[in-house]
């Protein structure tokens, strides 16, 4: 229970500043749909963070899991760690400043080609962007290896802090000043315009500040670069980034596609614009995901190799999907609520998002059962299931977007990701078999599917309030029956202390 402690605080570490960072974010999708044009406007952004998404895994090239394998490598050589922090800087250094150059030379072509021909300067901001942010990966990696939770937690809070505020500087504040007796303020650098590019603009400053920040983490490399580990560390990730382009294709190749598969080319981008609106809604779990990722992944291998790893595994997935399934339950009661996060244009989309939030319990689980190919060195399964997955994912998107719309791209992914589930679980206890608690894990989630088709199909309470009331009393009966059976009060920080004083 030790290390479910540890790995419980490191994740709330990383989660809190997560979720902060994401719910600032989060802010940005109400300002967008009020001051951009259109949804027209919100689908330009979310096709072009569609690829970054991307490129951004390319760029990493699975070195930041490599990092942590060879970093924990046992050896009696007391500078191995720091040579591999030195290797991998190095390497992700150089093909970085290589795809800034090459992006910022080839802009019109790049941008011709996704059709925004008269905006090559999107291309060539995202491009440095996106370089900046895979060169970062690694030190930040480095935090998380050293467990230094609350720098890194700072840093990533700051990168979305000083985004934010630029978000609003220039879609907000500009235009005010620019239409004041004022405007001589900004008009020498304010274009009012240039509306969506603003949100390029302000992302690069924040890439940029955060990098600045970070020289002294990277100054602490020794830039011991081996040339040899630098192969084996190559043979170990190339998989993994097959694994990532796969995997994350399976997360965005709805956005990237969407505009050349939809019939209906007069209001693509605005259909674009209002899944991406409603996906954002439910990034609480992918929130809860990433968090738990950053600190799962290094637990894996410190843990690997001891008496009760498997039983600490075997825990966390239990605890994980505890979690995912309150999140779920917390956002699909409440949705009243949440729903006016958006602006009206939007909310037509909103009920895709339990349905987008399994996706993301699938995504977690997957990410729970991949820890047996990488301790075990056979990366390429990970590979495998994933193209598995995105050619289910790639098919059913052909097949059901023109009929469907954006309803297709939820389904083909839920579809995808739970093909994965299934494989990578039954393949694993072949090679690296794990006592699962797969009963216990049953009963939550036929009692949340219960609780979620009782408050929200099958009983209709009219009176908001009255909803609100019967909605949150289902959800204490899932709470109470996790206390019941898993979580008793005195191991769950600050009400321990309560439990004690009675």
């Amino acid at each position: 229970m030790a290390e479910m402690k540890q790995l419980a605080k490191e994740t709330a570490v990383y989660g809190v500043s997560s979720m902060v960072g994401k719910f600032l974010n989060w802010l940005l999708v109400p300002l967008y749909s009020y001051v951009l044009a259109s949804s027209a406007d919100y689908g330009i952004v979310t096709h072009i963070y569609a690829w970054v998404a991307l490129v951004i895994v390319v760029l990493t090239y699975g070195m930041e899991t490599g990092y942590f394998r060879f970093a924990s490598e046992k050896t009696n050589d007391e500078s191995q760690a720091n040579r591999v922090y030195s290797t991998t800087l190095c390497s992700l250094a150089f093909t970085s400043l290589l795809f800034s150059i090459l992006i910022v030379l080839f802009r019109n072509d790049v941008a011709s080609a996704l059709g925004y021909g008269s905006h090559a300067e999107f291309i060539a901001l995202m491009g440095v962007c996106v370089a900046l942010d895979a060169f970062d990966s690694i030190p930040f990696a480095y935090l998380r290896y050293k467990k230094r939770a609350a720098k890194f937690a700072i840093f990533k809070l700051l990168m979305v802090v000083v985004d934010i505020f630029f978000n609003i500087f220039f879609l907000v504040l500009c235009p005010l000043i620019s239409e004041s007796s004022f405007d001589w303020m900004v008009n020498w650098f304010f274009d009012p315009n240039y509306g969506v590019g603003y949100v390029f603009v302000a992302n690069i400053i924040g890439s940029s500040f955060i990098t600045i920040l970070l020289i002294p983490t990277i100054l602490e490399a020794k830039f011991d670069f081996d040339a040899a580990l630098l192969r084996k560390m190559l043979k170990y990730s190339m998989p993994i980034l097959l694994l990532g382009i796969v995997g994350i294709m399976n997360q965005t190749v709805d956005k990237i596609l969407f505009p050349a598969i939809y019939p209906d080319k007069n209001i693509v981008m605005s259909e674009l614009g209002i899944y991406g609106a409603c996906f954002k809604v439910a990034m609480v779990m992918m929130v809860f995901t990433n968090a738990f990722r950053y600190a799962y992944e290094p637990f894996v291998f410190h843990k690997y190799g001891t008496r009760d790893c498997k039983e600490s595994y075997s825990d966390a997935m239990k605890y994980f999907v505890i979690a995912s399934l309150i999140i779920f339950l917390g956002m699909s009661f409440y949705m009243d609520i949440l729903q006016y996060i958006l602006d009206e244009q939007y909310r037509v989309g909103l009920k895709v998002v339990p349905f987008v939030l399994i996706s993301y319990l699938f995504q977690g689980v997957v990410y729970n059962l991949s820890l047996w190919y990488k301790v075990v060195d056979k990366t390429y399964w990970g590979a495998i299931f994933s193209v598995i997955g995105l050619l289910i994912n790639l098919g059913l998107q052909i097949w059901l977007i023109p009929i469907w719309s954006y309803w297709a791209c939820v389904w083909a992914a839920m579809a995808c990701y739970f093909v994965i589930m299934v494989m990578s679980y039954f393949i694993g206890q072949r090679y690296y078999p794990i006592n699962y608690q797969l009963r216990r894990i049953g009963l939550y989630v036929l009692l949340t599917a219960t609780l979620w088709l009782v408050g929200y199909y099958f009983v209709n309470v009219d009176n908001f309030v009255l909803r609100m009331i019967f909605r949150t009393v289902l959800l204490a009966i899932f709470c109470i029956v996790v206390v019941k059976l898993d979580l008793p009060l005195s191991e769950i920080p600050l009400l321990n202390r309560l439990v004690r004083n009675k």
